[in-house]
């Protein structure tokens, strides 16, 4: 086992590596910036290394950067958590030509299942369902549109090295097509230093789930059953679920055993995530995989008890799965919400600033993953989330309830976040039924903020009233001036 390790990432999941990494006994080392100069995350480092960052970049996304403060200081490994360099095969390749442990897969997986046309070549090839696509890499217009008049409409185009949601544009008609070619391919080139694209038949309103996989270097992989995701916002997840109510054992089953295929076929290792579409007749096809740990990791532990980040560092430094397939016993239901400094009425923007007040609920079925507290600035120049709130009950109907009462009882002050957002969903039938998609923002919410039963009524009670003191004030003034003028007016008469 190792004896040290690099966390090359900040927040949350700096802390969670790190809590993980303290109780198998590594000596943890954290970054310490200008940016954030008195993170939370540093906390819990045995170490810190304090950097001056450059203004035009962040040292989390400076692979030779990080491999040079690994050697001065004589780390053994580097865990970048996820982001941009936890799917980068260069810092991989690099940690091992320099002899430093990458936590990860090898660099050849990370940059077949980082393209996304290779990706889909390689499930294809292996007997996994995927939708009718491009199956060459597309770098010009004429043969963007040669492959959608062969696809038929309406299609999806995607940057073949995105991910976050970026580089993607849904095309339902020709003349949409030359518009969204052009924004895919300027957003790809600006993301990813990378325009080429695939295009797929894009699958109206599915499901979006996924298989949380383990693998190590001899051989052995297991699945860790699925989480649902299918509460995106332009592609990206706001909250998560597992199990899925969508997925029958035997459904389960079948993707379990695909994605546990495709992880053989490319020699994978550590944590992955193989992601399915799941249409309405629960025909399930490929989608992508992502060769990290996940944001919402912690809704798979909930369900396992299995800590993910501690088999990641034992399967990357070589040691030998000790689960077997049959040993995963799911246990209960879990519900993840990522509450980020966002202003939800003003289509979810960055709101970065000042945590005046936070406080959450204390109760057995609530874990809080955060890299903030009181008084810590939310910095604008990294992402906006504050904190995951995990949630868990004996069955969905419970984990939903327990998701409510925590949600109405934590309190953010500072800055404006989805905590109103995650009032809507949970309270809205559709979700309590299972029946929601990722359409379900743009398609079945009317405004993206919960409000009372009664405040709608009392907030257009309270803006009459308003105007009516208005009008009386108006009116009085009028009166006044009218009073005024015929005093004079009399005034000017008798004298």
């Amino acid at each position: 086992m190792i004896k040290s390790i690099l966390i090359a990432n900040r927040g949350e999941i700096a802390i969670r590596i790190a809590k993980t990494a303290t109780k198998m006994g590594i000596l943890v080392y954290c970054i310490q910036t200008n940016r954030e100069a008195n993170a939370l995350y540093l906390d819990f480092a045995d170490e810190i290394i304090t950097l001056e960052e450059n203004p035009n970049g962040s040292i989390f996304l400076n692979a030779e950067e990080l491999i040079r403060l690994a050697k001065e200081h004589q780390i053994e490994a580097i865990h970048p958590g996820y982001g941009f360099l936890s799917e980068s095969p260069y810092l991989a390749s690099r940690c091992k030509d320099e002899g430093v442990l990458f936590i990860g897969p090898s660099e050849k997986a990370i940059y077949t299942m980082g393209n996304k046309g290779m990706a889909r070549n390689i499930a294809q090839k292996s007997g996994i369902p995927v939708l009718a696509g491009s199956t060459t890499n597309i770098t010009n217009f004429y043969d963007a549109k040669a492959w959608v008049e062969q696809i038929g409409y309406p299609v999806i185009m995607k940057a073949v090295a995105g991910g976050g949601g970026k580089g993607m544009r849904i095309v339902r008609s020709a003349d949409e097509l030359e518009l969204m070619y052009k924004l895919v391919t300027n957003e790809a080139k600006s993301a990813f230093n990378d325009d080429s694209l695939l295009i797929e038949k894009y699958i109206e309103s599915p499901k979006h789930i996924e298989i949380q996989v383990l693998a190590d270097q001899h051989g052995n992989a297991i699945h860790l059953f699925e989480r649902e995701c299918s509460i995106q916002r332009k592609h990206q997840k706001l909250m998560e679920e597992a199990p899925s109510v969508a997925v029958s054992d035997d459904l389960r089953n079948k993707m379990g055993e695909m994605a546990l295929y495709l992880c053989r076929k490319i020699n994978y290792h550590t944590l992955g995530t193989v992601e399915f579409l799941l249409d309405k007749d629960n025909r399930f096809y490929f989608l992508e995989m992502n060769t990290r740990v996940q944001v919402e990791h912690p809704i798979t532990e909930a369900i396992t008890g299995i800590d993910l980040i501690e088999q990641q560092i034992k399967t990357a430094v070589g040691e030998k799965l000790e689960l077997r397939q049959g040993d995963i016993q799911r246990k209960g239901w879990a519900i993840e919400l990522r509450i980020n400094a966002e202003d939800v009425q003003a289509d979810f923007s960055p709101n970065p600033g000042i945590i005046d007040r936070m406080e959450f609920p204390e109760c057995s079925f609530l874990r809080v993953d955060t890299g903030f507290e009181n008084g810590k600035l939310i910095p604008p120049s990294y992402d906006s989330m504050i904190t995951k709130l995990i949630i868990t009950g004996e069955n969905r109907q419970e984990a939903i309830e327990h998701a409510l009462a925590v949600i109405e009882n934590t309190v953010i002050k500072g800055v404006k976040t989805t905590i109103p957002f995650f009032k809507l969903v949970l309270n809205h039938p559709d979700f309590i039924n299972g029946s929601y998609n990722t359409s379900f923002i743009s398609e079945k919410l009317g405004k993206p903020f919960f409000q009372e039963q009664d405040e709608e009524k009392a907030a257009a009670i309270m803006a009459l009233q308003a105007y009516l003191n208005e009008k009386q004030k108006i009116e009085s003034n009028l009166t006044h001036k009218e009073d005024s003028a015929w005093a004079a007016k009399m005034r000017n008469k008798l004298f």
